[in-house]
C-alpha cells in the first residue's frame, strides 16, 4: 500500500512515521512518498526518519522512503494521501494573526479574522490538489491534516466526494482526558461530540448506556483535573452542561483572549517561526544528532501550545500527558487501517453532514462521530445541539461557505461577507479594514485584489 505525505518537509511528519514504526501491523504501507516544495526541508525530515528507523531495531520493516517536489508524481498511484501543507508557510500564519490582532481582533491560525486569511490562502492550492488527486488516483483516499480542517475538507469534497476525511486531535484529546477523569476505559465509552471542526461540544459519556458526563459536572475535583476542566471552569460547564472544544474559549472569553494576545511579546505564529527556523537551521550543521534535535524542539513546541489562553484562564502548566504525541497520526493512522483492511471502527471525523446534525445541508463538513469501514465514514447521528451552539455552528458555517466561494470564484465580495459576518468581527467597517490589511500583507491573495 502506498501513503503519499503532501507536506512531507513539516515538522510532524516524524509523529507519523514513528506511530508507522511502532504499530508493526501496518505493515501494508509498503512505501511513503513525501513531497514538499522545499527541498531542504525534506532532507532534514528524511534525515530524522531513517535515525527512527535505525532505533527502532528493525530499519528493514521500516516502509520504503521516496521524496519529490513535484506533486503529480507524488500523488500518482497512491492509496492514500495525507494532506498537510501550510500554504504561506509560518510567516503566513504571523501576517494572519498580526493583521488581526492590529484591528482589535482575534488573531489565530484557524479561528476568526486570522482563520478566514488562512483559509482564503489555502483553499485554492487544496483544490488544485483535490483535482490531481481525482485525475491522477481516483481510487486513493485523502485524509486531509490541513487547517482550518473543515472549511478545506469542504472545499475538496467537490471534487474528490466522501473520498476526501478531514482529522484533527482536538475531540481525540479532549475524549481522552474525560474518560480518565472519569475513572473510565476510553475503549468502553461512546462519547457523543458534535459541532464544525474547532467549534464542538462533547455532551454525553456513555458507558454501557448510561451517560456519566453529569458526574463528571457536578465533581469540582475531577472536572478541576484536565485541562478543558480548567480552562472553562467549573460553574460555565455546568452552565452548559457539556464540555466544549479547548478553541470555544475564544468565543467564550474573547475580549479577554484579544487582550492577552496584544500584550503578549510575540504571537503562537511568531514563536514557532522562530522555533522552526532555529531547527532547521540546525539540521543543516554537520553532526547535528536529527531525532534529539527534533524531539527536543518537538517537546518545547507541544510544552506552550495552547499558552495564550491557559494564562487567561489561570489554567496553568500543561500536564505530562497532553505533551505526550497521540493525536493527528493516531487518527489518521486509525482511519487508514479501518479503510484498507475493513475493521470497522468508530473516529470523531470532518465529513459531509448527510443531515445527521440538523439544521445543516448534507453537503455540509461537520465535525461528529462516525462509522468507518472499507466504505469510508458515515455519520452518526446524535441528539440535536441545543439552541445557542446551532447559533455559532449555523453562524460560523455560513463564514466558512463565504470562504470556499472567495477562494474558487475570486469574489471579493463573498471574502468581505466572510469577515464582516463572523461572530468574533464586530463591526462591518472593522471588516473591510481586515481585507484590506490581508490584501495588503499577506500573501497568496492577489486574486482578490480589484
Amino acid at each position: 500500500m502506498r501513503l503519499t505525505i503532501l507536506g512531507g518537509g513539516g515538522f510532524r511528519v516524524p509523529l507519523v512515521h514513528r506511530a508507522l514504526l511502532r504499530d508493526r501491523a501496518e505493515g501494508r504501507v509498503t512505501h511513503v512518498t513525501l513531497h514538499d516544495l522545499d527541498a531542504d526541508r525534506l532532507d532534514a525530515v528524511v534525515r530524522v526518519l531513517r535515525q527512527m528507523s535505525e532505533e527502532a531495531g528493525r530499519p528493514g520493516d521500516a516502509p520504503v522512503l521516496s521524496v519529490t517536489t513535484d506533486l503529480d508524481e507524488a500523488v500518482t498511484g497512491a492509496d492514500f494521501v495525507f494532506s498537510a501543507i501550510r500554504v504561506g508557510g509560518l510567516a503566513g500564519r504571523v501576517v494572519d494573526e498580526r493583521v488581526a490582532l492590529d484591528e482589535g481582533v482575534l488573531g489565530q491560525e484557524t479561528v476568526g479574522a486570522g482563520g478566514i486569511a488562512y483559509g482564503l490562502r489555502t483553499i485554492p492550492v487544496a483544490v488544485d490538489i483535490a483535482r490531481r488527486v481525482a485525475r491522477l488516483a481516483p481510487d486513493a483516499w485523502v485524509i486531509n491534516f490541513t487547517n482550518p480542517a473543515g472549511m478545506v475538507t469542504e472545499a475538496m469534497s467537490h471534487h474528490l466526494g466522501d473520498r476526501v476525511i478531514g482529522i484533527c486531535d482536538s475531540p481525540v484529546g479532549l475524549g481522552r482526558r474525560v474518560t480518565h477523569a472519569l475513572g473510565v476505559d476510553p475503549a468502553r465509552a461512546r462519547l457523543e461530540y458534535a459541532g464544525l471542526n474547532h467549534l464542538g461540544w462533547l455532551r454525553a459519556v456513555r458507558v454501557d448506556g448510561v451517560d456519566l458526563l453529569p458526574r463528571l459536572l457536578a465533581d469540582d475535583r475531577a472536572l478541576a483535573s484536565f485541562e478543558e476542566g480548567r480552562l472553562f471552569g467549573a460553574d460555565w460547564l455546568r452552565t452548559l452542561g457539556a464540555v466544549p472544544n479547548e478553541y470555544l474559549h475564544y468565543y467564550y472569553f474573547d475580549r479577554e483572549a484579544v487582550a492577552a494576545a496584544r500584550a503578549a511579546e510575540r504571537t503562537r505564529g511568531a514563536f514557532l517561526l522562530d522555533q522552526q527556523r532555529s531547527f532547521y537551521d540546525r539540521m543543516r550543521v554537520p553532526g547535528t544528532p536529527p531525532f534529539a534535535t527534533w524531539d527536543a524542539t518537538r517537546l518545547e513546541r507541544e510544552a506552550s501550545y495552547g499558552a495564550d489562553v491557559r494564562e487567561v484562564a489561570g489554567a496553568g502548566e500543561r500536564d505530562a500527558a497532553d505533551l505526550e504525541s497521540g493525536g493527528y497520526e493516531r487518527v489518521a493512522l486509525a482511519l487508514m487501517r479501518a479503510i484498507a483492511r475493513d475493521e470497522r471502527t468508530t473516529l470523531v471525523l470532518n465529513v459531509r453532514n448527510r443531515r445527521v446534525l440538523e439544521p445543516l445541508d448534507a453537503d455540509a463538513v461537520v465535525e461528529v462521530p462516525c462509522y468507518v469501514d472499507a466504505n469510508g465514514a458515515r455519520p452518526i447521528v446524535g441528539d440535536p445541539l441545543p439552541d445557542h451552539a446551532v447559533g455559532l455552528v449555523t453562524a460560523v458555517k455560513s463564514v466558512e461557505r463565504d470562504v470556499v466561494l472567495a477562494a474558487t470564484t475570486g469574489d471579493r465580495a463573498a471574502a468581505l461577507r466572510a469577515f464582516a459576518l463572523h461572530p468574533l468581527v464586530d463591526s462591518v467597517a472593522v471588516a473591510r479594514r481586515l481585507l484590506r490589511g490581508y490584501l495588503d500583507r499577506a500573501p497568496g491573495l492577489g486574486y482578490l485584489r480589484d
